[in-house]
């Protein structure tokens, strides 16, 4: 989202390892996590960037660090936290930049997501720095070759194709952090029109989950692109009332998700063995903003923590922001991402929910294919 992504695009993934779960060997092997700030647990703490989530408040509520910030864009556990505790994965993935991922360390799966990337390489580069997924896949090759030398190249590829899961979150920041950047993005919008972009997003995509699969990768799953004209940050800039969203980034979320969806039938058909799970996150997400109170939440608008405006939409979560009273009552932790509490209705259903939104199984049952 803005400071990275509000793709509430799903996850399996599972970040910033500081603690010990799981259910041991019943449980997924290893987890392999690439897109923005909705999954990054912590490699931009290792970049010089704008975009980066390790200072208070942020972490209060995640028990695994005291409450102590981790890099994770959120008050406490990510939806791919929370999906890793429940599919029992040993441990949490570590951030691939983080000098603690080395060694036997990495079988529990590495995080490559990185605050403000995107699918195409210009992406976030308002932030300076930042990992796109072309870079993230980079990384997980070197990956790649460290665990051939830890299990042996047969066994590396076993363990890759049938006890990790490849999750990808990504695409918000390409509409909010590229094409529809205020004044910088002007120059684009006029030279490339959405179904052009749109193109080249799928082309890429296309790309990178095929070399993925090169790679060994088998199971993905893929999250679409959130209601992006619905969060606090876009609300407050727009002037829009509470039960209000801003059109153009919804319609074109919601152009993006169509041509997703076919790319990954497209994908399941044309690569041998691959199982590519979509998450249908906009719907699901929109779905706890539209009936927020019937989730228990008192503002599905406003940033829990933040600054400016009607919804505290301006200035993301820092040590100087206003912070609710009640964390488990706002939909939304800061001006552009989820709180843990809406982050646990999401993660449930992406585990055990049905074909409305996630397909053609679920997170449990790709696990255990």
């Amino acid at each position: 989202m803005a400071v990275s992504s509000y793709t509430l695009v799903l996850v399996l993934c599972f970040f910033a390892g500081l603690s010990s779960f799981g259910k041991g060997e019943d449980g997924l092997g290893c987890s392999f996590i690439f897109g923005d700030s909705l999954v990054d647990a912590g490699n931009n703490n290792f970049l010089s960037t704008l975009s980066k989530a390790n200072i208070r408040p942020n972490g209060i509520d995640f028990t695994a660090s005291g409450g102590n910030p981790t890099g994770r864009y959120t008050n406490g556990r990510t939806i791919g936290d929370i999906v890793g505790e429940e599919l029992g994965q040993p441990n949490y993935a570590l951030p691939f930049l983080s000098p603690n991922t080395t060694g036997k360390a990495i079988l529990s799966g590495v995080n490559y997501a990185s605050g403000g990337g995107g699918i195409m390489n210009a992406t976030g580069r308002i932030f300076v720095n930042r990992l796109s997924l072309d870079i993230q896949i980079d990384y997980f090759n070197i990956t790649r070759k460290q665990i051939d030398k830890l299990l042996g190249p047969s066994k590396a590829r076993d363990y890759l194709m049938k006890k990790s899961i490849f999750s990808i979150t990504i695409g918000a920041n390409d509409f909010l952090n590229n094409y529809l950047l205020p004044v910088l993005s002007v120059g684009v919008r006029i030279s490339e029109s959405p179904d052009a972009f749109i193109d080249d997003l799928i082309n890429n995509l296309r790309g990178q989950l095929t070399r993925l699969y090169q790679l060994d990768a088998r199971k993905f799953v893929v999250g679409n692109v959130g209601p992006i004209g619905c969060i606090p940050y876009q609300k407050t800039i727009n002037q829009l009332s509470e039960d209000q969203c801003v059109e153009l980034p919804n319609k074109l979320a919601t152009q993006y998700n169509g041509r997703l969806k076919d790319l990954l039938a497209e994908l399941n058909d044309n690569l041998p063995g691959a199982t590519f799970v979509h998450a249908n996150v906009y719907d699901l997400v929109l779905e706890v903003i539209t009936n927020y109170a019937k989730y228990g939440f008192k503002s599905a608008s406003q940033a829990c923590c933040g600054n400016g405006g009607q919804f505290q939409g301006i200035i993301p979560c820092g040590p100087t922001s206003t912070m609710c009273d009640d964390r488990s009552k706002y939909v939304f932790w800061d001006p552009y991402h989820p709180s843990e509490a809406a982050n646990i209705i999401v993660a449930k259903q992406l585990i055990d929910g049905d074909t409305k939104y996630i397909s053609p199984v679920n997170l449990r049952q790709l696990r255990d294919l």
